[in-house]
């Protein structure tokens, strides 16, 4: 899910290639979601839509509203015809028309930087008793993600501006800033995924390439692409082993709490 422009749109089918995997991260922060107050339901960073019929089922005749900052996942997300009111925005300027019953972000705010201003920001917008319910990746620190960003230093010094990459805060630090403003719940999740990929493709580097990796690949030539994956699954070989099928197992953390206000 996106959360911001970036200087490419993002690619909806890359995107959704691992939809199932992508998408049990979501139900299960939505089957956390205990209590909505008066007003719209808000998808924030809907992407292209995959939870919308979900989130309709929930929310109890409430309006249901997309936010997204990329055209061509709003465009996907039309066509499923699950939303009511779809908005074009970059969630660090984004307001609602009017206070939600509940804000809703899957994997979409590890994209949006300052959080310490931004989640109480949101928490803000809310109607009484409403609801914020955030499930953001947790895995910057895993090889997966972290080899990206150390071997594109090695090769190309300086080029890749590290704040342009997702991140989140440590756990500790979202309960020391939402606690004070109502129920809190914070947990993490660690899901065991099984990949496949193409021929001639680690399967870990075809899963990240489409979202974490995403600011990294564009800001390189295509040989230096090249050469930058090539030294990527020589690493997630030895990280990630290829079984005699062609899949790995994939451990990948997941950070989720729910705010109630």
């Amino acid at each position: 899910m996106s959360g911001q422009v970036a200087k490419a749109d993002w690619n909806p089918g890359a995107y959704a290639r691992y939809r199932d995997l992508r998408l049990r991260p979501g139900l299960d922060l939505l089957n956390a979601v205990g209590q909505m107050g008066v007003g719209d339901v808000i998808d924030l960073g809907c992407g292209n839509g995959a939870l919308g019929e979900a989130l309709r089922a929930r929310a109890g005749g409430r309006p249901l509203v997309g936010v997204d900052a990329s055209p061509a996942m709003l465009e996907k997300a039309r066509q499923a015809h699950g939303y009511d009111n779809l908005q074009q925005a970059d969630i660090r300027e984004w307001h609602p028309r009017r206070a939600p019953g509940l804000i809703f972000s899957n994997a979409a705010l590890h994209w949006v930087g300052n959080h310490e201003q931004l989640m109480p920001r949101l928490a803000g917008m809310l109607s009484k008793g409403g609801t914020l319910a955030v499930q953001m990746p947790h895995q910057n620190k895993a090889p997966s993600h972290r080899v990206w960003l150390s071997l594109v230093e090695e090769l190309f010094p300086d080029r890749i501006e590290k704040m342009g990459t997702p991140g989140v805060m440590a756990p500790v630090k979202y309960e020391e800033l939402l606690a004070p403003l109502g129920q809190f719940r914070l947990w993490e999740t660690e899901y065991y995924q099984r990949l496949v990929a193409e021929t001639g493709s680690h399967p870990v580097r075809r899963f990240t390439e489409s979202t974490y990796a995403r600011p990294v690949l564009e800001a390189l030539e295509p040989d230096e692409k090249s050469e930058l994956v090539r030294r990527y699954e020589d690493v997630m070989k030895a990280a990630y082993p290829v079984r005699a099928d062609g899949s790995v197992l994939f451990p990948f953390r997941r950070l989720f709490f729910t705010l109630t206000v």
